[in-house]
């Protein structure tokens, strides 16, 4: 079996369809939520609240004016963040439900793409004192990419047999840091080289965000021609009214009913404690590289273009230490290293490159692999009809829309004006996370569900 071929019993052509989409969503998940945009952003915004953008040297302490409230120019990017996803708790269990009623799931997932390659595209126009602008397109571009997973993650269902599913999540995982990572060396060649090509950093940074966009909507044609429709497998009676009426009457039935599967619920309520302080350090990471350790754009892109690279194997690794220990036992292990990493996080010197791209290797042999394993796993423990409702409550917690991560980070830099004790407060998290996890016992919770049981779990 090739490194990221289609395995047994899963059909080519809608494993490549399905892989292909995190290959596209990730150009947006990198380089903008990652990597360039909420650096920018807080530039952007520090310039419009103190005429200049700050550095470690000379931070900038004047707040911006939000709705009449003082809101910190470098905490701007985390409560949008936190905004969208406290939005997106309401709004993508609707989603969710209209999905399980859909016989075309592709062009739902699809649209909802499209729409947020859109914003990011519009991304290019982000300059000056038009922060809040920037705020505005990054909030539908969050909301929007938590939609599209909402359907994408419940397709993993329809193509991938129980056993099949570590492997088909983590090699998908996989291809979206490959291609993460050709996109963000494009970036970097154009922002590293920006004199010679006759632009400033903040042009090349924004040609940067209209790549992603467009990468984003190009390649989602490839899932949008491979994957198959299949008849709705909702099992919950349809309710009187419109479909949106009908959609949070599901979403009503759907939360009820999650409580009759301690297993399932008590998993997810870990992922949403773990899965926080994973996106949280994903999102910081470079405004804290920036704006805390002192270096430049360019090596903090090189650090996520390394990140990227370890990833894509770390991601395969994982998937085969699965197939060995089960997803249960590999995700509980990466969560160990994910406390270790925010400590080391805390310690990290200013100006030092070499502990910095140590800690990025770290978290790129963990990053992936917890992630694919968590949906996975869960995966295995949704009642059947109720995908992608169920994976909308999921999706509450996924890449780039974690909302008590981001939202205790800046509360932290606000109250103490620097960034590091904001980096170790993200330990809670994993704490949390890893104490809930091992509570879960993963085959009564399948058995519960009704679903098949897997070989190992």
């Amino acid at each position: 079996m090739g490194l990221l071929s289609a395995p047994a019993g899963v059909d080519k052509r809608e494993y490549w369809g399905f892989s292909l989409y995190d290959w596209a969503n990730s150009g947006y998940v990198t380089t903008v939520g990652t990597v360039l945009f909420a650096p920018y952003l807080t530039s952007v915004a520090e310039q419009a609240a103190c005429g200049y953008s700050g550095t470690t040297d000379h931070p900038c302490r004047t707040n911006l004016d939000v709705l009449g409230l003082g809101i910190s120019p470098g905490s701007l990017a985390f409560y949008v963040v936190t905004v969208a996803t406290l939005v997106s708790a309401l709004f993508l269990p609707v989603v969710g439900a209209i999905a399980d009623r859909m016989a075309r799931k592709k062009l739902l997932m699809c649209a909802f793409a499209w729409a947020g390659a859109l914003a990011a595209c519009a991304m290019v126009f982000v300059g000056g004192g038009r922060w809040a602008l920037g705020a505005l397109l990054l909030f539908i571009g969050n909301l929007c990419l938590g939609s599209s997973l909402v359907v994408y993650d419940s397709i993993l269902i329809d193509i991938a047999p129980p056993d099949q599913r570590d492997a088909v999540s983590s090699r998908a995982w996989a291809f979206g840091y490959a291609g993460g990572f050709i996109l963000l060396l494009i970036n970097l060649a154009v922002v590293t080289a920006h004199d010679a090509l006759g632009m400033s950093q903040g042009t090349a940074v924004r040609l940067s965000l209209l790549s992603a966009g467009l990468w984003w909507g190009i390649f989602t044609f490839f899932p949008f021609l491979r994957l198959r429709d299949r008849p709705p497998t909702s099992v919950v009676p349809v309710r009187s009214g419109n479909l949106v009426r009908q959609s949070f009457g599901q979403l009503g039935a759907t939360l009820r009913h999650l409580r009759s599967y301690p297993m399932t619920m008590l998993f997810l309520i870990a992922y949403l404690f773990f899965n926080d302080g994973i996106q949280t350090v994903i999102s910081v990471s470079s405004t804290y590289g920036e704006k805390q350790l002192g270096f430049e754009t360019q090596v903090l892109i090189a650090t996520i273009l390394m990140v990227q690279f370890v990833a894509f194997f770390g991601a395969i690794v994982f998937g085969r230490v699965a197939a060995r220990y089960g997803a249960h036992r590999t995700i509980t292990g990466g969560l160990v290293i994910w406390m270790l990493i925010v400590i080391a996080g805390f310690l990290l010197p200013a100006h030092q490159i070499v502990p910095f791209l140590a800690m990025g290797a770290a978290i790129g042999i963990v990053l992936g692999g917890t992630q694919a394993l968590s949906r996975s796993a869960f995966s295995q423990l949704i009642p059947k009809g109720r995908e992608a409702e169920y994976f909308s409550l999921y999706q509450a917690g996924e890449r780039g829309t974690s909302w008590l991560g981001t939202l205790v980070f800046g509360l932290v830099h606000q109250i103490t004006g620097s960034y590091r004790p904001a980096i170790v407060a993200l330990g809670l998290f994993f704490v949390v996370g890893l104490v809930l996890l091992v509570r879960v016992d993963m085959r009564r919770g399948i058995e519960e569900a009704g679903n098949a049981q897997p070989s190992i779990v």
